[in-house]
């Protein structure tokens, strides 16, 4: 299997993100499976994915970051063909360059909310690299993106744990944005938050994104948050609920 090999030659040229008659099933689970004929992303385009629960939305972005590989196909993540690496290959390439924000946040409880964030530049010296050419350090940075999602200063001491659930949201959010990953994918990011604070949310995510030339890919079962992307993609069930696909 080959390393994942730098992609910055790559970013101009073609898709952030490009499948290609991809097909996965999951074992033991009744052979529900994904089937996906073409899907690409734009360098620096917002999507969002809407579908039903059960229509493959989170198996879709599962396979985008590398966390698994499809049966049949290919997916091409900024020029770098994710299906063949192998697995501590392409967590290395999931580190450097893309930023996850998880449904059920993955924050470590022990940490504090300061050491969560900062926890991405411990493992790809490349987001570090980029934090440190803006000529600010990590955890200045930290601070930064959590006052910008408005989380007070105070907190950045606590253990994670000790957060409500929308402020442990945000806390994952700051985490996945810390050293400008190339690609941001979120899964339902916004669901522990007020209206007031998804608005918030959003924009600081589409701020922080255009600043990077970033692209964001979100999954979201709130169809009214399509007014905020510049693309929205359904996932449909068909041959109910064995097999999902994407649907124009």
């Amino acid at each position: 299997m080959s390393e994942p090999r730098p992609v910055a030659e790559d970013r101009a040229a073609g898709p952030a993100v490009r499948l290609s008659g991809v097909r996965f099933t999951w074992p033991g689970r009744d052979a529900f499976g994904l089937t996906i004929g073409a899907f690409q992303a734009a360098q620096g385009e917002r999507l969002l994915l809407v579908g039903p629960s059960g229509s493959g939305k989170s198996t879709l972005l599962s396979l985008i970051a590398g966390v698994i590989v499809p049966d049949t196909g290919s997916v091409e993540v900024l020029g770098t063909r994710l299906d063949r690496l192998a697995g501590p290959a392409r967590d290395r390439f999931r580190a450097a360059h893309i930023g996850i924000i998880f449904q059920m946040f993955n924050l470590l409880p022990y940490l504090s909310v300061l050491d969560n964030v900062l926890l991405p530049l411990r493992f790809a010296p490349e987001r570090r690299h980029r934090v440190v050419a803006r000529r600010t350090t990590p955890e200045a940075e930290a601070r930064r993106l959590l006052e910008r999602l408005h989380l007070e200063p105070g907190l950045a001491r606590r253990p994670a744990s000790s957060l409500s659930v929308g402020q442990q949201q945000r806390v994952a959010a700051a985490r996945a944005l810390i050293g400008a990953p190339e690609i941001v994918i979120a899964d339902e990011p916004t669901s522990a938050l007020d209206r007031d604070r998804q608005a918030a949310f959003l924009d600081l995510i589409a701020a922080e994104l255009a600043a990077a030339g970033g692209t964001l890919l979100m999954v979201s079962h709130d169809p009214t948050l399509g007014d905020r992307f510049e693309r929205v993609v359904r996932l449909q069930s068909v041959l109910a609920p064995e097999r999902a696909e994407l649907a124009a």
